[in-house]
């Protein structure tokens, strides 16, 4: 595997503060901030969602102000449902429904909206070659699941 293998909580990191899992795992035992402040940060989150405490305790606890705190949630949130897929597949499925999403949020009008949604997949392929590595497959293993396309679906009555 070309990159350090990261840990769960180390991916739910990356995905988080949104940063591409091979940038992450390359800073690893060299940024404090990705060894320990990040990781220690989502299990701050996890500890206080389980206890039922929400965004201004988050926000509290961190000292940042509440709309920070909710951004966090939000991307936590967001974090866990592409972690938590199951298999790398599913993982860059949901990771790229996740950027355009955002693209559509934040406004795709010009050439250049356009150009940073696609350096933005670019980053969730390059998140697909870390899980893969991970997985020990290929990007042909998961063709099939690749082309899924749900919409298309149609049920056949066998009479």
């Amino acid at each position: 595997m070309k990159y350090e293998r990261m840990s769960e909580l180390q991916l739910l990191a990356a995905e988080t503060y949104n940063y591409s899992y091979a940038n992450y795992a390359d800073h690893l035992g060299v940024n404090i901030r990705f060894d320990k402040y990040m990781p220690n940060n989502i299990k701050l989150m996890e500890r206080l969602i389980q206890e039922g405490k929400g965004v201004n305790e988050l926000a509290k606890q961190l000292k940042i102000d509440k709309e920070d705190a909710e951004d966090l949630l939000e991307g936590y949130s967001q974090a866990k449902q592409i972690v938590h897929a199951k298999n790398a597949a599913e993982s860059f499925r949901f990771g790229v429904k996740q950027s355009i999403l955002y693209a559509l949020e934040q406004g795709l009008s010009t050439e250049s909206d356009v150009d940073d949604l696609t350096t933005q997949i670019c980053y969730r392929a390059a998140d697909l070659g870390y899980l893969l590595d991970m997985e020990g497959k290929e990007l042909s293993d998961y063709s099939e699941e690749l082309r899924y396309e749900p919409e298309c679906e149609v049920d056949v009555d066998e009479d």
